[in-house]
């Protein structure tokens, strides 16, 4: 796993065998990443990485220079080595701006109160709550004004329906749905 691009650009971290994740293959987040700087400046943005995994997205949103990245793992192992890879990248001892936490994600949402500017999210292709997560995002309000959402999922769903949905993107058997938040005028 490697970061892209960024101050930490380059960077490689191994992957336990062991691990049961799926790690977002360099060429789709590399692609993704592409597209999403027509979306948002990461410079100084709030993120949420739900389902971690291996860390990789929080790790490249780090890179490129988000001023707080909260990461959901549900997975003990995934979790540590996450907090192993955040140790890696800290610098006169100060840590990257980033909140690793151990929990379950559909827990996390329920209690949130804090909005983001970027959502990540890459559950489990087989997890049966899976095409819920969209609605979830918007009705607890995750994201800040014109936030974006980017989900990642299996070739079976289609979200074009959804009606925050602005793009779907695939590489390689890699999809990922864009949503973007809607603009609010005061009156």
């Amino acid at each position: 796993m490697r970061i892209i691009t960024g101050k930490y650009k380059g960077r490689h971290f191994e992957i336990p065998r062991s691990f049961k994740a799926r790690p977002t293959t360099d060429f789709a987040k590399e692609n993704i990443f592409n597209v999403l700087t027509g979306y948002i400046d990461f410079e100084d943005a709030t993120a949420l990485d739900l389902f971690s995994g291996t860390g990789s997205i929080t790790l490249e949103l780090l890179s490129r220079g988000c001023s707080q990245v909260v990461s959901i793992e549900l997975d003990r192992d995934h979790h540590r080595f996450i907090q192993e890879c955040l140790k890696k990248l800290t610098a006169n001892g100060q840590q990257p701006p980033a909140i690793p936490i151990r929990g379950d994600v559909f827990r996390f949402i329920k209690s949130c109160k804090q909005q983001f500017n970027f959502i990540f999210a890459d559950p489990p292709y087989a997890m049966k709550e899976l095409p819920q997560i969209p609605d979830l995002i918007f009705e607890r309000n995750l994201l800040k004004e014109e936030g974006v959402f980017v989900f990642e999922h299996g070739k079976d769903h289609d979200f074009s329906h959804h009606p925050h949905f602005v793009e779907h993107r695939q590489y390689g058997s890699v999809n990922f749905s864009l949503f973007k938040a809607e603009v609010t005028t005061g009156e």
